[in-house]
């Protein structure tokens, strides 16, 4: 018994372990996600989201004012300015070669080509001199080496959901994602009370029908459906996009929902139609009440799926910008947009922050449902 026992509880620290580091391989990406999208974009370029949080040291490479900003004063021209522009930071070290970007200490005056005084001060305003007019119009190169306080902002999803477009998409996906959701649930709920408790023919044909669904792939049906759809004008709509999710999500639905329904003790059904319940008082009444955990589980699915899908979107809705939704809209940042890293994570945060909500609202019915719905059958 002393082994058993033993046994038991070794094995209960490796599910334990094992549920912590899957918990953490989850979360800490996510985590990390979450606090790129709200950096600096020069700060997440150059280091780690772990760093965020204590100061940065970069090696910058900035241009001076233009000459069209040069003023004379007494024989000497001059160029003022801060190599910060708006944000604060400390001058560690600076050049003006690439070859020795940190040569000097801040407030040195070093000598450059043509009789030109460069001096770079601690904060980062600098001096440059010239006994003759400036011409460059992009400025001189300044090579600076700087330690700057972590800065944190919400510019990134301003700039996502307002100049990127991404609001709009977010728009367009609760539009297709929430009736695409609702719609599936009301009509498996009733086909899967009727499969569970109501005498019928060809019932068990039916559900043979629905179960010969789940392994159907739904891209045999993309191209078909979407002729129909045409045909009867509805091709390209919100209410064709719809009704394919519907379709495409129905027989998973039918099969947990009537799994879990059957399960429900005889009895309680029994006595109300005894009490003169008719079908839909049943159902109205006791099923649904019920059911609620079931039915959760599979709204997290079908929302998941829906909200992350882009090929049935393609297919069924379009890319024109006014119906375009959120995976479309990042497959087009990642092409236009793919090396502005704090446009990707903010957009990336945005279409999982309702999913997660959606998530951790549902959880506590999702594992109920789902092993009720598995497991139990008429």
């Amino acid at each position: 018994m002393d082994s058993i026992v033993g046994k038991s509880s070794a094995l209960t620290w490796a599910v334990n372990i094992s549920v912590v580091l899957l918990v953490l391989l989850w979360t800490i990406p996510t985590f990390g996600l979450l606090v790129s999208s709200v950096r600096d974009k020069d700060q997440l370029v150059s280091s780690g989201w772990w760093t965020s949080f204590s100061k940065v040291e970069r090696n910058l490479i900035k241009r001076s004012a233009p000459a069209s900003e040069q003023s004379k004063v007494d024989d000497l021209y001059v160029l003022t300015g801060n190599v910060f522009g708006d944000k604060k930071g400390v001058v560690t070290a600076f050049g003006w070669r690439s070859q020795d970007p940190m040569a000097f200490i801040p407030g040195d005056s070093v000598p450059l080509r043509k009789g030109k005084m460069l001096q770079i001060n601690a904060d980062g305003s600098y001096l440059l001199t010239s006994p003759i007019p400036f011409t460059s119009k992009r400025g001189s190169r300044l090579f600076v080496t700087s330690i700057e306080e972590p800065i944190f902002t919400l510019n990134n999803y301003s700039e996502v959901l307002f100049a990127e477009g991404l609001g709009k998409s977010f728009l367009n996906t609760m539009t297709v994602t929430i009736p695409a959701t609702i719609i599936p649930i009301l009509i498996a709920a009733f086909a899967a009370y009727a499969l569970a408790w109501m005498e019928f023919p060809g019932r068990a044909i039916f559900l043979a029908m629905v179960v010969g669904l789940l392994v159907v792939p739904l891209q045999m049906s993309l191209i078909p459906l979407l002729k129909l759809y045409t045909d009867v004008g509805i091709g390209k709509s919100y209410l064709g996009i719809w009704l394919a999710h519907t379709g495409f999500g129905l027989p998973l639905a039918i099969y947990l929902l009537r799994n879990y329904i059957a399960g429900l003790p005889r009895e309680i059904i029994e006595s109300a139609r005894v009490d003169g319940a008719n079908e839909f008082m049943i159902f109205v009444k006791i099923i649904l009440p019920l059911t609620f955990p079931a039915l959760a589980s599979f709204a997290i699915f079908q929302f998941l799926w829906v909200w992350n899908d882009l090929l049935i979107a393609t297919v069924f809705l379009g890319n024109n910008e006014e119906q375009l939704v959120m995976t479309g809209r990042l497959r087009e940042l990642l092409g236009s947009r793919g090396g502005n890293w704090e446009i990707l994570t903010a957009s990336a945060f945005v279409s999982i922050f309702v999913p997660l909500m959606v998530f951790f609202s549902l959880q506590k019915y999702l594992v109920r449902g789902l092993l009720s719905g598995s497991v139990k059958g008429g």
